[in-house]
């Protein structure tokens, strides 16, 4: 899949889901990056993009959200597994159906395991001309103890990358949180 043979702009978006409890939808900076770049980017020029979208899923450690593990059976392990691949392509739909929409050609896709290394090694495979990430933000406080994935894929992605951070109407009680 490489640009140079590709006479149109390929642009990844890393999206995420929404952290605040009970909001099963992509999350407020995934949206802000979305709508943003189709606002200053793609324009009304729909046909000389394509959007990738790339939703990475973070395992648990235990493969357990809600649930108490010692009660675990193999029935269990495999309704976790389809509700996470529903959420994921919920997730994903909502962007590729916004592209449908509007004429922009797009891909979407899952992938497994820390979000800031899967993102770059998906950077490296697919070549985009131009990574976009959400950010939310935080101050470097809150940075030492959560991190950012947007930081590291600035440092490491092997493409330019823009950061949308979201609007400051946007941020939820508790900042962490999107």
């Amino acid at each position: 899949m490489s640009t140079s043979e590709s006479p149109v702009t390929w642009i990844m978006l890393a999206v995420n889901e929404s952290t605040i409890r009970g909001y099963p939808h992509a999350s407020i900076s995934s949206r802000g990056a979305f709508e943003w770049t189709l606002q200053k980017i793609v324009r009304s020029n729909a046909s000389g993009f394509k959007l990738l979208f790339l939703h990475v899923q973070v395992p648990d450690e235990d493969g357990f959200d809600d649930m108490d593990s010692i009660y675990a059976s193999p029935e269990d392990f495999k309704n976790m597994k389809n509700r996470d691949r529903a959420r994921g392509l919920h997730l994903l739909e909502f962007f590729v159906t916004r592209c449908h929409e509007i004429g922009v050609a797009c891909e979407s896709w899952i992938k497994k395991g820390d979000p800031k290394e899967v993102i770059c090694l998906e950077v490296k495979r697919i070549q985009p001309d131009l990574l976009i990430l959400g950010s939310r933000g935080l101050g470097p406080f809150q940075r030492v103890f959560v991190g950012t994935v947007s930081e590291f894929c600035v440092k490491h992605a092997e493409c330019p990358v823009v950061t949308i951070k979201r609007r400051s109407d946007e941020t939820p009680q508790d900042p962490v949180d999107d």
